[in-house]
Order: structure tokens, then C-alpha cells, then sequence
């Protein structure tokens, strides 16, 4: 799991690529777990969690660049 003080650092175009990848992730998890059981049942959560960190943190450089 990444934290805040990982995404501070990270340049707009490294976020958005994490963001994309986040979001493939948590796609396939999603569908995997649609037919058997997920190794890891917080897997979702976790990724979900990425994905709102990775938001956040473009939209505080949105509004400190304006």
C-alpha cells in the first residue's frame, strides 16, 4: 500500500500511471472474485484506497497550481 508521503513525491505522470494500473488491478480482482474465492479479501479495499490517495493528491496540485 502506498502512502501519502510515496505520493508527495511522485512526479503528475508517474500518478497517472500508478492511477491506470491501480484501476486494471482492482478490475481483474474483481472479476477473478466473481467466480471463486480471493486469496485476498482485502485486496479490493486496499487498491480502492490507492486509487482515492492517488485522487486526492492530483486534485491538491490542482488547486495549489491555480
Amino acid at each position: 500500500m502506498t502512502k501519502k508521503e510515496v505520493m508527495t513525491t511522485k512526479t503528475d505522470q508517474e500518478l497517472l500511471k500508478l492511477l491506470a494500473d491501480t484501476r486494471a488491478e482492482l478490475r481483474t480482482e474483481r472479476f477473478s472474485a466473481a467466480g471463486a474465492r480471493a486469496k485476498d479479501s482485502n485486496s479490493p479495499k486496499k487498491l480502492r484506497a490507492t486509487v482515492a490517495r492517488v485522487l486526492t493528491e492530483q486534485r491538491t496540485r490542482e488547486f495549489n497550481a491555480a
